[in-house]
């Protein structure tokens, strides 16, 4: 059994904001496999089901991000399960906006989310999955992460999203060393068409 939880603030008015991409691929991985978040319990909406083989428990905790280490110790205790078998999805203003990267375990890097579990759960030894949102200007932090994607920025995130949940699903499997090798490396931006035969033009004489 895997927990997989996906980080965010509830609240339409949140929804799209650059903090809820864990939210949202908690959500693609639920249309994906079938998984239906309609379980209130633990401080989380969550659903049971199986991934890549796995039973997983996916949940998206209810509490707020700064509180989110209430729901992921109540999740552990209910499922009795390890920290190593808790897998985070979170935003990261640190990594350049789309970038993905898995780790087996570290420090919170100053997201307050990853400080709540780590405090709540005594421990940094969980895998992650962190999905870059764009680098805040200084003293613009909380108004990076809780402002909406632009239109230009709204394709790469969803791209992003779906490598995301890729990356879970890969590790549920290969596990997070695995994961991290195959999805740390900075992805390739997408080939420029090559230019077709120059068109004649008229000339004005």
């Amino acid at each position: 059994m895997k927990i997989i939880l996906g980080l965010g603030n509830p609240g339409a008015e949140y929804a799209s904001t650059r903090h809820n991409v864990g939210f949202m691929t908690a959500d693609l991985l639920a249309r994906r496999h079938g998984i239906r978040l309609t379980t209130r319990r633990h401080s989380s909406r969550l659903g049971e089901g199986t991934i890549a083989g796995v039973a997983v428990v996916l949940a998206k905790p209810q509490t707020y991000m700064n509180c989110s280490g209430d729901a992921a110790l109540s999740l552990l205790s209910r499922y009795r399960v390890s920290p190593q078998d808790l897998i985070v999805i979170c935003d990261d203003m640190n990594l350049d906006l789309a970038r993905i990267r898995v780790r087996a375990s570290g420090s919170a890097g100053g997201h307050n989310g990853l400080k709540s579990i780590i405090a709540r759960i005594g421990t940094e030894a969980f895998p992650r999955v962190r999905i870059g949102v764009g680098r805040a200007a200084p003293n613009e932090w909380i108004d990076h992460v809780l402002g909406e994607f632009t239109s230009e920025e709204r394709p790469q995130i969803e791209e992003a999203v779906a490598r995301a949940a890729d990356a879970v699903e890969f590790l549920l499997r290969e596990g997070p060393e695995a994961a991290a090798n195959q999805f740390n490396r900075r992805h390739p931006p997408p080939e420029t068409p090559a230019p077709g035969p120059e068109q004649p033009r008229d000339v004005e004489a």
